[in-house]
């Protein structure tokens, strides 16, 4: 796997696993259930993905909303390419919530809505909470 999906805690964060493309619970949680989407292709601009990895991002995104929409019941759903830092092909999937939900005993509030998402804010969320996350988000990957 590549640095990037490395930094976002790869193999720890991992969710789902497509041929192309690995999901993954991002560590800073902007919002419940954010998530980073990392392509396995060893390129550096999202022009060079191969088209098996173009086809596969339908059916990754597909899953991912429907996966977080059962969850979490989000009203929108972001995806950021930046690219700034990291330098592999990724996006921050980013839920978007008009109210306030609860997970595991903490309180997530989407802070920016309905504004564009403020990722560099993100939830005090601990170790054991984020573990319980990525779990149940990987059960519900199935």
């Amino acid at each position: 796997m590549n640095t990037t999906a490395e930094k976002f805690g790869y193999p720890g964060s991992l969710v789902a696993e497509l041929d192309r493309w690995a999901v993954l619970v991002r560590p800073a949680q902007v919002t419940l259930g954010s998530l980073v989407l990392v392509c396995r292709d060893a390129v550096s601009r999202f022009g060079e993905i191969s088209r098996e990895a173009g086809a596969e991002l339908v059916e990754a995104t597909s899953r991912i909303e429907a996966v977080l929409s059962d969850a979490f019941a989000y009203d929108k759903i972001n995806y950021l390419m930046l690219m700034m830092v990291d330098p592999d092909v990724h996006f921050h999937v980013i839920p978007r919530y008009e109210s306030e939900r609860e997970y595991s005993g903490v309180a997530f509030r989407d802070a920016a809505w309905p504004g564009p998402p403020d990722i560099t804010s993100r939830h005090d969320v601990p170790d054991d909470v984020l573990a319980a996350l990525t779990a149940d988000l990987k059960a519900r990957f199935g």
